[in-house]
């Protein structure tokens, strides 16, 4: 099960989240999400928990759960959204007559 965890602090480490987690069950992985920019967080990350038991279990227990001085969300993560690269449609495109 894919799970997302919003409205982290930004001293959050992934051995934080995986830590976390782990209470609930077995994690494969924890992903926080950093700036590319900056290198630093922006405040989400992604756990992945083989048993799905275990994960609903994880979400039911850690959403709007204060950690850290700030109530984080934790839900199913949606299905990445597929994307061809472009910023916008070619045929919306600004230079196109």
């Amino acid at each position: 099960m894919n799970i997302y965890v919003s409205n982290l602090s930004f001293d959050f480490s992934e051995a934080d989240i995986q830590n976390l987690f782990t209470q609930f069950g077995t994690v494969t992985s924890a992903k926080l999400i950093n700036d590319k920019y900056t290198g630093k967080s922006r405040g989400f990350a992604f756990v992945e928990m083989p048993s799905e038991e275990e994960g609903k279990n994880a979400i039911r227990s850690l959403n709007d759960k204060e950690v850290e001085g700030r109530q984080i969300s934790v839900a199913v993560a949606r299905p990445k959204e597929k994307s061809d690269g472009a910023p916008f449609s070619r045929s919306r495109s600004p230079w196109s007559n």
